[in-house]
């Protein structure tokens, strides 16, 4: 008995390494117009991305949509890295118990059933693949107004050819490719939990639109994508693509 709660505990702490892959959440407030959005902010800025900060989450990625200008439904993106997923009930509890941060979201959490600071939540939950497992921050110059981010979710037909899109990424070469050619990729990572399932998701960046448009030509052209988008164990692994362009919001940590 003493053995096999041994090898339970042993298990248990293998999945708590540091240097297992990160977790992530993906926080999407979708709102409405300038007043949700005004009210979002100053609730991130002021009260949220603090409370994580002393938790000791530093690495928080705070993105809105390009399209937020034009679209009805405009949308704010809050990328969370976790060491477990268990952090997130942790990090709620946190929060209930931080005074300070009940303090300055308090405007955000007792806002009224009549005037709502969002219109939806919602919370994507990630496992990073096994060749990129911690987020890295983006070796970028120009300034946070320039920046293109572009988040990528990859949609299967099957459970099946969702891990065989996975494989192409990490044990394919994708992934290295990415790198060779400085796409200064954020995450890449399975989803483990969300809306639209089997899928997986990354974030590239860039210092510009057309910074971003150069190296997706110089990706298509080159001889190791055409290689090995053509092999025959690789095809048919994706069934839907959504490409969002983002940009950084002025108190995002990158």
């Amino acid at each position: 008995m003493r053995l096999y709660l041994l090898t339970i505990c042993c298990v248990i702490f293998s999945f708590a390494n540091a240097a297992d892959p990160t977790y992530y959440e993906l926080r999407v407030y979708n709102f409405k117009d300038t007043a949700q959005e005004a009210v979002i902010d100053r609730y991130l800025a002021k009260a949220f991305m603090p409370a994580l900060h002393r938790s000791g989450i530093k690495k928080i990625g705070v993105f809105k949509a390009l399209a937020n200008d034009t679209a009805a439904e405009k949308r704010i993106y809050i990328l969370i890295p976790l060491v477990s997923p268990g952090q997130l009930a942790i990090l709620s509890k946190r929060l209930m118990n931080d005074a300070v941060y009940q303090r300055a979201a308090k405007e955000f959490i007792d806002a009224g059933y009549n005037n709502p600071p969002y219109s939806r939540l919602e919370s994507i939950l990630m496992r990073a693949f096994s060749m990129a497992p911690a987020l890295q921050l983006p070796a970028l110059k120009g300034p946070y107004k320039d920046r293109l981010y572009e988040l990528r979710s990859y949609e299967s037909s099957t459970e099946k050819l969702a891990v065989n899109k996975v494989h192409m990424f990490n044990e394919g070469g994708e992934i290295d490719l990415f790198r060779r050619l400085g796409f200064n990729a954020i995450f890449y990572a399975s989803v483990i939990t969300g809306s639209k399932m089997p899928n997986l998701m990354y974030m590239t960046s860039f210092e510009n639109k057309a910074d971003r448009d150069a190296h997706w030509k110089n990706f298509g052209s080159h001889p190791d994508w055409k290689a090995l988008s053509a092999k025959s164990e690789y095809q048919h692994n994706v069934s839907h693509i959504d490409v969002i362009f983002l940009r950084p919001a002025d108190y995002s940590d990158y």
